[in-house]
């Protein structure tokens, strides 16, 4: 009916835990399981409208990346490579087809999101996607889930301005590079450094018409609600008062929280989830309420399971 309150999508796939890392490797299959029993658990999913994403198509993946690294990234995985060519992402035979999925996600929920059909969204994928940039994949990622996102959102609704907000433990480095000349998308991130993958010093604002739309907030190891909090209420929110975004895309990255294998900051549950809030209202303030989340990071499998219910909570609000 008219003015009925709209649901968070939940976007997800059990083929996630096709894409095989290897013995101990800490992007592992089980990540995506650690997220839905976690929301099974606290009793989530009745309230959540479950999504089951179409793979993306080459056409979407060339939004962010370049033919050439599409077409490398696809002969390595078919070739039976271990690993892509481009950099430290281990792959198995049906993870082109899994990476493709994640991308799929992405478009899903902006489809979900800015058609009207959910308030907000949370995609459970992976592999994850902040490190890899237009020409490589990296650091445990194939293809770019935000960027594509971001780009598919402005191609297929006109969306004129997207804030991507990172709080993964690690540098987006792959989303930076991608829109650092681009004005129409604000990138900022909270990070620990020094960390991989050594990128995201404050000095880096954009360049060219993207001076400016780049902001970044690294911290070291054992910053947790007081540095975060204050980057997002301190540089992000003021940011935003003239940047006026119409979408905001978060790279929910839980590698941030207190415990993480790979990290070393201390986010709580209820840290992420007045995060999450903090998110939400700034999407109320700009841009309808308009949010969508991708999963990247966390390693610790009860802390990410925890998190991500945490953070899911907040935006069923």
């Amino acid at each position: 009916m008219p003015g009925a309150k709209l649901p968070t999508a939940l976007i997800h796939d059990a083929k996630y835990m096709e894409h095989i890392t290897g013995r101990g490797h800490p992007e592992r299959p089980e990540r995506y399981r650690a997220v839905m029993d976690a929301l099974e658990r606290e009793k989530l999913l009745p309230g959540l409208l479950q999504l089951q994403p179409a793979a993306a198509v080459e056409e979407d993946i060339l939004l962010a990346h370049t033919k050439e690294y599409f077409e490398t990234a696809q002969r390595d995985i078919n070739s039976g490579a271990s690993m892509l060519s481009t950099g430290d992402t281990h792959v198995c035979a049906k993870s082109f087809d899994v990476a493709m999925l994640a991308a799929g996600a992405a478009i899903e929920a902006v489809d979900a999101v800015c058609g009207d059909k959910a308030a907000n969204a949370f995609c459970v994928v992976r592999p994850p996607g902040h490190h890899a940039n237009a020409e490589r994949g990296m650091g445990f990622c194939v293809f770019n889930n935000v960027a594509i996102a971001a780009r598919y959102a402005r191609s297929e609704f006109g969306i004129g301005r997207v804030l991507i907000a990172d709080w993964d433990v690690h540098h987006g480095n792959g989303t930076q590079d991608i829109f650092y000349e681009d004005p129409s998308v604000f990138f900022f991130s909270t990070h620990q450094a020094p960390l991989y993958p050594g990128t995201g010093r404050s000095s880096e604002r954009g360049a060219g018409a993207g001076t400016g739309f780049t902001l970044n907030c690294p911290f070291p190891a054992g910053s947790g609600r007081r540095e975060i909090f204050g980057a997002f209420t301190d540089q992000l929110i003021p940011a935003m008062q003239h940047f006026k975004p119409e979408l905001i895309i978060l790279s929910a990255g839980f590698d941030s929280r207190i415990d993480d294998p790979l990290g070393g900051f201390t986010l709580t549950d209820d840290d992420f989830h007045d995060l999450t809030r903090l998110m939400l209202d700034l999407a109320d303030k700009h841009c309808g309420g308009r949010l969508i989340s991708m999963l990247e990071g966390g390693y610790n499998l009860d802390g990410l399971g925890k998190a991500a219910a945490a953070h899911v909570k907040a935006l069923m609000r």
